[in-house]
C-alpha cells in the first residue's frame, strides 16, 4: 500500500460522472493502451490518421452522467481509503501530484503551477476535445485542460496488456497524464500533432517527456509534504513499487502492443516509443527529479536519455 493513512483526501478535487462540453478539432493526448492498441492496429503500415481515427473511437454519443459533481467520491477521505478503492486512489494520486507540482515546477522553470481538472467517467463523457468512449483510454485534452479517467482501464492494462497489478502502476497511469498537462503549461504538447508518428516523431517525445514527468512525480510523492498535514501523501516508495510503475511504462509500448497484434513490429507507426523507452524515460525522471533531464526533443537518442547515459 502506497499511501499514507493518515493523508487526508478531498473528494471535491475530482470530478465524477461527466465531461465539459464538447468541441472538436483537438487531439487528445493519452497514455493508455485501449485506445492505443486501435491506433497501433490502422496505423501499423503508415497508412492512417490518427486524428480521425480518434475522432471515430470517440464518436459514440454520451451516455455518461453530465453534472460533473463528485458524486460516489464522497467516502474518500484518508490515505486508507486511497489504499482500498480504486476511485478513492485517483484522487490521492492528483492531490500528490498537485504538491509535487506546485513545489517544482515553479522553482525549476520559471512556471507556476496550475491544477488541472480530473474527470471520473464510465463508458462515455464529453470533453473538449469531443465525445470519448472508454476504449480511448485514459487522456488528456488541452483544450479543456482535464485528465479523464474510466479506472476499469487499470484491470484491463493487467488482464489484457500483462502489468502489474500494483497500486504505482495505476499511479503512474495518473501521473503520466498529469505529465500531458505539464506539457501544455509549458508550450511543449502541440508538437505532437506537428509530427504524429514514426520511431524520432514528436508525438513519440511527447510521450516518452510525460513518462519522464510522471517519474519526477515519483521521486518526489514520498519527500514533499502536503499542508494540510505535513505528511507527504505516499509512504517511502519501495523498489517493488518502482517496479510496479515500470511493469505499466513497458505494458504499452508500442512494440509491445504491435507484436501482441500483429505479430511485427513496425517503428513507423509508433505514437508512443518502444516499451524500452517507456521505462528509460520513467527512470530518468525518477533518478534525477530534474524537468531539464526530460528535454526528449534535444535527445538524439530516445533508447538512451543523457541522464541515463554513462
Amino acid at each position: 500500500m502506497t499511501f499514507n493513512e493518515g493523508a487526508r483526501l478531498d473528494s471535491g478535487r475530482v470530478k465524477s460522472g461527466g465531461g465539459g462540453g464538447g468541441r472538436g478539432g483537438k487531439l487528445a493526448l493519452g497514455g493508455g493502451a485501449g485506445g492505443l492498441i486501435v491506433l497501433v492496429l490502422a496505423l501499423l503500415f503508415g497508412g492512417g490518421d490518427a486524428e480521425s481515427i480518434l475522432g471515430q473511437l470517440s464518436g459514440a454519443s454520451d451516455t455518461s452522467n453530465q453534472s460533473g459533481g463528485s458524486e460516489g467520491l464522497e467516502n474518500c477521505k484518508t490515505g486508507l481509503d486511497a489504499n482500498t478503492n480504486v476511485d478513492c486512489l485517483v484522487v490521492g494520486t492528483v492531490q500528490s501530484l498537485d504538491d509535487v507540482w506546485a513545489s517544482q515546477l515553479g522553482s525549476q522553470t520559471g512556471v507556476a503551477y496550475v491544477r488541472p481538472e480530473v474527470q471520473l467517467f464510465s463508458g462515455s463523457t464529453n470533453t473538449g476535445c469531443g465525445n470519448a468512449t472508454s476504449a480511448v483510454g485514459p487522456f488528456y485534452c488541452p483544450a479543456d485542460a482535464t485528465a479523464y479517467f474510466d479506472t476499469s482501464f487499470f484491470q484491463v492494462l493487467v488482464d489484457r496488456f500483462g502489468s502489474s497489478g500494483g497500486q504505482l502502476a495505476q499511479e503512474y497511469v495518473v501521473a503520466h497524464e498529469v505529465g500531458h498537462h505539464i506539457q501544455n503549461q509549458l508550450g511543449d504538447i502541440g508538437r505532437a500533432q506537428q509530427d504524429p508518428q514514426g520511431a524520432e516523431s514528436g508525438a513519440v517525445r511527447v510521450e516518452l517527456q510525460a513518462d519522464c514527468y510522471a517519474g519526477i512525480w515519483a521521486s518526489q510523492a514520498a519527500v514533499i509534504p502536503d499542508p494540510n498535514t505535513g505528511l507527504p501523501f505516499l509512504a517511502p516508495l519501495t523498489q517493488t513499487d518502482i517496479d510496479d510503475a515500470l511493469s505499466a511504462a513497458s505494458s504499452v509500448g508500442d512494440d509491445r502492443i504491435q507484436q501482441a497484434s500483429s505479430g511485427r513490429v513496425n517503428p513507423e507507426g509508433w505514437t508512443h516509443g518502444s516499451s524500452e523507452q517507456r521505462q528509460s524515460w520513467f527512470a530518468t525522471g525518477y533518478r534525477t527529479g530534474q524537468v531539464s533531464a526530460c528535454d526528449t526533443f534535444s535527445a538524439r537518442d530516445l533508447n538512451n536519455p543523457p541522464a541515463l547515459t554513462r
